[in-house]
């Protein structure tokens, strides 16, 4: 069972007091929990949600703009925030039983939503629409947001399937190993497994499921502009993609294609030979060693980038804590555990919120262990009503961007995951030695003591092969030895050896192996730049509450794939933007990603963030000329030049002094604050 705490900053004495917004928000987490593992359905239902809570809240004076209904209220015997809190229930409580009503957790969740709903002194069986109420308006709003979302692209009348995707790749048949009919091997290819168990716990009926999603560019987004999107032709349909960041490198492709994509592979490979608790590898995981990354800006850089030699791409870290003024402790833990325990933290298992959803979980935990309700770190404090409709439907724009863009760029351009190709190459044998055995130039590069050829020699008793000599000729890897090393997850641990690469697996459970949907680009990684960005931007501060935030992976209960961790693990970020490196990084140790389906998904989720941030102003209706009082003094001056100056360069940790989004403070920036001198305008 995970069990997973957040104890970063327990030095902060902040209280959070729970609103409408915050509870309800809270169901519908847990209904995600207990719904289908649907990654866009549900990034595109807490952006749903929480602008139906903006439109509500927004009604009772006019303040900001409407995201999808403009209506208005009063509050009829009552206060002002017991109206919005009342009118928030009604439009949550209908969306979430529309939403949720064919989930496999819905007779779970239907008495939550039926008890919270009553504690704000509603009943579920007011569907009144007439007057000016906090109810009529909760539910007009809920209805027209209903009825008109189901046109949004998504094909929500027909459980959102697919209507033009077609995969041009037969099934992979996992259990019998290798890939042998994968005709189109830069595509994307369904698995097919004796049952399929989605991310949730659900067991899939027809043994794989079909691609999720591929034609989420049609969805209507949040805050990308329609500048954002082209359109992509593949196998005669034309495919928008939203900030196309261009093609994935190419299997067998030209130029430095071939060789990229084998790296990337190679690459996953070697990380997946990090996941033994017992190899007597030992990092420090402190955000004093760990973190703080330069990213790469050119694809000849990644190998760098990913530290080929050691496995160990986490930055330089820093020295103080700057909540503190004291260095980060170490924290060290075998490379095994930490590996692990990361995929597993941010894989979303069974029972989780999905990643769009872990990021809102993140969200709750900063917001409970901070009384700052400033947007941005500036200006008035906000009541928390206020504060947590305005970042839950930010942040609920950012992720439904980010959704859209990810799987409009997987949909488009249909590309292929790992454990396909690593079974694909390893199945045609080595591209290395025309002189050796197996060679084949579809097969797979040899790299001693991770990827060999076995022979007569090393498969000879004592040798590392030797328990491989009934298949002398084929191809060995030194990895994660799979499941098929463990008969009991709970106790067994498969640790590191050598196997038949036509046989390797992801760090993953045999009844799931790998998402149903194309790897390129990674979700995960755009979600989470995407989300980082977003508070940052949003609390006006790059490091978590206190400087650092934590979770703790308790010995031998957290992980779910197999027995572990060995020792109590603690993950820890200091930054948000730390947080959503590890989480991109963690895809690779799972075998899900490799490098090049990370660094892309970054990109995009950074311009999906600075999208969302522009349409949340205006919905707030932000005084734009204010972007440039940094220091949130009501005035564009010299404090602010100086914040600015100091911040100049690549935005690492002043978001806010790039005032117009493009990723550098410099010259454009100063300009707009020169323009902006004086007196915010409001």
């Amino acid at each position: 069972m995970a069990i997973v705490l957040f104890v970063g900053a327990l030095h902060g004495t902040a209280s959070a007091q729970a609103t409408a917004a915050s509870s309800w928000n809270r169901l519908i987490l847990e209904s995600i929990k207990r719904d289908f593992a649907r990654p866009p359905v549900h990034a595109r239902n807490l952006f749903h949600h929480s602008a139906g809570m903006w439109d509500a809240w927004r009604a009772f004076d006019g303040t900001g703009a409407a995201c999808f209904v403009d209506d208005r209220g009063e509050p009829v015997g009552t206060s002002v925030y017991v109206a919005r809190e009342q009118a928030i229930s009604v439009v949550s409580y209908r969306i979430l039983c529309a939403r949720f009503a064919t989930s496999p957790g819905f007779a779970v969740m239907k008495p939550q939503y039926d008890a919270l709903l009553a504690q704000y002194g509603v009943v579920p069986t007011d569907t009144h629409t007439v007057g000016l109420d906090p109810v009529a308006v909760g539910n007009r709003i809920a209805a027209a947001m209903l009825a008109t979302l189901v046109n949004d692209g998504s094909n929500e009348a027909n459980n959102f399937a697919n209507r033009v995707y077609v995969p041009v790749n037969n099934p992979m048949i996992v259990s019998i190993g290798g890939n042998p009919d994968m005709q189109f091997p830069n595509q994307w290819q369904p698995l097919a497994l004796t049952s399929y168990v989605d991310q949730q716990g659900n067991v899939i009926p027809g043994g794989f499921p079909a691609f999720q999603s591929p034609e989420w560019g049609g969805v209507t987004p949040f805050g990308m502009l329609t500048t954002d999107r082209t359109y992509r032709m593949r196998n005669g349909v034309s495919w928008p993609i939203w900030l196309d960041p261009g093609a994935p490198p190419q299997y067998m492709g030209t130029g430095t294609d071939n060789a990229t994509f084998r790296k990337g592979m190679e690459i996953v490979l070697r990380w997946s030979g990090h996941l033994d608790p017992a190899d007597g590898v030992m990092w420090d995981i402190s955000p004093g060693t760990m973190g703080d990354s330069p990213e790469p800006a050119v694809p000849s850089d990644w190998q760098n980038y990913y530290n080929t030699a050691t496995g160990r791409p986490l930055g330089v870290g820093r020295a103080v804590n700057p909540a503190t003024g004291l260095p980060y402790q170490a924290n060290v833990v075998p490379r095994g555990d930490f590996t692990r325990a990361l995929a597993e933290f941010w894989a979303d298992g069974p029972s989780s919120e999905t990643p769009p959803g872990h990021w809102f979980a993140l969200l709750n935990d900063v917001r409970a262990r901070s009384a700052d309700r400033r947007i941005g770190g500036r200006g008035a404090q906000l009541d928390p009503l206020e504060w947590d409709v305005k970042a839950y439907v930010l942040l609920g724009g950012a992720m439904h961007d980010a959704a859209v863009s990810a799987w409009s760029v997987k949909g488009g351009y249909d590309a292929t995951r790992p454990v396909n190709s690593v079974r694909y190459m390893t199945n045609r044998g080595q591209s290395s030695n025309p002189g050796l055995g197996s060679f084949s130039p579809l097969g797979i590069q040899l790299v001693t003591g991770e990827v060999e050829f076995i022979s007569t020699a090393s498969s000879a008793p004592g040798e590392r092969h030797a328990h491989l000599s009934n298949s002398v000729g084929q191809i060995a890897v030194r990895t994660w030895r799979g499941p098929n090393a463990i008969a009991n997850p709970a106790t067994d641990v498969a640790g590191v050896g050598w196997i038949l690469g036509r046989l390797w697996y992801p760090y993953q459970r045999p009844t799931f192996v790998t998402p149903p949907f194309a790897g390129y680009v990674s979700g995960h990684s755009t979600y989470s730049r995407a989300a980082a960005e977003t508070l940052t931007t949003l609390t006006g501060d790059a490091f978590f509450p206190g400087g650092v935030g934590e979770y703790l992976c308790l010995r031998n209960q957290f992980l779910v794939f197999e027995e572990g961790p060995s020792v109590d693990v603690r993950l820890q970020w200091a930054t948000y933007r730390d947080a959503a490196e590890q989480s991109g990084l963690s895809r690779i140790w799972g075998g899900i990603h490799p490098p090049f389906d990370d660094m892309p998904g970054r990109a995009i989720g950074k311009q999906v963030a600075s999208r969302a941030w522009a349409r949340a102003r205006q919905l707030w209706n932000t005084p734009a000329s204010c972007d440039a009082d940094l220091d949130g003094s009501g005035n564009t001056g010299g404090e602010d030049l100086g914040i600015l100056l100091a911040a100049w360069g690549p935005v690492l940790d002043h978001p806010a002094a790039d005032l117009n989004g493009d990723g550098v403070v410099s010259g454009a920036d100063l300009g707009l604050m020169l323009a902006a001198w004086g007196p915010c305008i409001h």
